[in-house]
């Protein structure tokens, strides 16, 4: 009987010791996701360049592998008062990307917020279903963008890098999926250094860096998947204007700091979301053209105000 690549399921839960199996359900755990796919990563295969009287290669030893999965998500609300048990379907996906999470339970203004964290890592197991194969990764840990775009919903395209067992025939299970609709961008303001600039487009990337230590006790020969650094930064691409308006270059040229905001994302409670950065720097500035208006293309990067908080996504 043929896979068929349009049944996938991905189940996420957030694990409470390092690589040890979280047994994610689908009742609980299952995301909906788009343009999920998987690879090995930092796949051995060592030649063995023996001297014989024969020119044929040997066979190549398999040394060990690590799993990547990618996959795209809506960012969108729970769709209820947020508390320690509610929270944002992609709530493990980014905590897994090295944010933090903060609730705020206030009746009538729950939220959660999302910030970048230095310490305290935490980790996830994603079962992987593809049509009748089951990939079960431990250990997951990896890195967030963004995009978003007028007229569209926000996508967040994530890769998670973990350990990975054999594969195994499985069922596909039937996943209880979160039933709120993501909200497309629309009257959603923007701003930087307080100016509404007028945009298209914006992304972020937390650029994490994800360090594969070898481990020659570990049965897969890897040790921990561990964030090693992040450079938070992005591009946007706003409607020119004049330099008395918002000095796009001048800024460039004097490395000014600015905040940045966008959103809310979305009108309705529980259902909305703010990105903001406190401090970003442009590192470049070039021309656009958007249906013959002139734009530029605007490279950023984002730095801390005080202390791991060069972005935050709030849902609220």
């Amino acid at each position: 009987m043929s896979l068929l690549t349009s049944r996938e399921v991905l189940l996420i839960k957030t694990e409470g010791t390092y690589n040890v199996d979280a047994n994610p359900t689908a009742a609980s755990d299952a995301v909906l996701v788009e343009n999920l796919a998987w690879a090995h990563e930092g796949l051995r295969m060592n030649e063995q360049p023996a001297v014989r009287p024969s020119l044929a290669a040997l066979k190549q030893l398999f040394g060990g592998t690590l799993m990547t999965v990618t996959f795209d998500i809506a960012p969108k609300g729970a769709g209820a008062a947020y508390s320690a048990s509610v929270r944002p379907e992609s709530d493990a996906v980014l905590r897994a990307c090295g944010l933090a999470a903060v609730v705020d339970a206030t009746p009538g203004a729950e939220k959660v917020t999302y910030t970048p964290a230095s310490t305290g890592q935490e980790s996830v197991t994603a079962y992987y279903y593809q049509d009748g194969t089951l990939f079960k990764l431990t250990g997951c840990r990896g890195n967030i963008n963004g995009n978003f775009e007028t007229g569209k919903q926000g996508l967040i395209s994530v890769t998670l890098t973990g350990h990975v067992s054999t594969p195994t025939d499985a069922a596909l299970p039937a996943p209880t999926l979160d039933a709120t609709v993501p909200q497309a961008i629309v009257g959603s303001a923007f701003s930087v250094g307080g100016f509404g600039a007028v945009i298209n487009a914006l992304s972020f990337d937390l650029g994490g860096k994800l360090s594969t230590p070898p481990d020659s006790s570990a049965a897969d020969g890897f040790g921990e998947v561990t964030l090693t650094g992040r450079d938070v930064n992005g591009s946007m691409d706003p409607q020119a204007v004049s330099v008395a308006t918002h000095p796009f270059i001048a800024n460039l040229r004097g490395g000014t700091e600015m905040a940045l905001n966008f959103g809310p994302i979305g009108a309705v409670q529980y259902n909305k979301y703010t990105i903001a950065m406190p401090k970003i720097y442009y590192r470049d500035v070039s021309p656009d053209d958007r249906d013959g208006i002139r734009a530029y293309s605007v490279p950023y990067g984002a730095v801390e105000s005080t202390t791991d908080d060069e972005i935050s996504i709030v849902f609220s």
